[in-house]
């Protein structure tokens, strides 16, 4: 049992995700040692392929058919793939994560939040799913929480787009002294 879920009826036809732990924990160091943004999004395409790399051949249907539509702006129809992929493959963080950008997409921040909590918990290091945790944060104006998450993030990712919302002027800015 995963820790901190809610129960989960784990799927007997749904093997476990393949393990890219090693191949995640590298390509994060690679990012952080990277000199460039371009060098940086190397990394981060390579990370993509390994958080996509879903159980078996049902649940990489279901996934990519749900980021299809996604991209296609077919949120409800996203929405029932990743339903289905989340109820088939409950331990796979990248449903998880899909589904929350989806929900984050209709502005429904608090079902992110949940599905990005359960997203990272089942993958710690998830970036993607760090970040995303941050943006829902922030769309429902939690800016402490959301500045802690993005921070943590970027101490993985220093590359990430979002490091933008930490400048000055930036939506988490932090709050200072006027002069």
């Amino acid at each position: 049992m995963i820790t901190g879920l809610p129960v989960l009826a784990v799927a007997e036809t749904c093997p476990a995700a393949p393990d890219h732990i090693a191949g995640i924990d590298a390509l994060l160091a690679q990012t952080q040692a990277a000199t460039s943004q371009a060098d940086a999004r190397v990394f981060s395409g390579q990370m993509w392929e390994l958080w996509t790399d879903a159980p078996d051949a049902r649940a990489q249907v279901l996934l990519d058919r749900g980021m299809r539509m996604r991209e296609a702006w077919d949120l409800t129809g996203a929405l029932v793939e990743l339903n289905t992929l989340v109820e088939y493959c409950p331990a796979y963080a990248e449903g998880y994560n899909q589904r929350a950008f989806v929900n984050y997409l209709q502005q429904d921040f608090a079902a992110a939040l949940r599905d990005l909590d359960i997203a990272i918990e089942l993958s710690p290091n998830h970036v993607a799913a760090l970040s995303g945790r941050a943006l829902s944060l922030l769309g429902l104006q939690r800016l402490e929480e959301a500045r802690d998450a993005l921070n943590y993030a970027l101490q993985l990712n220093p590359w990430l787009s979002e490091r933008a919302l930490l400048e000055p002027g930036g939506l988490l800015d932090p709050p200072g002294e006027d002069i």
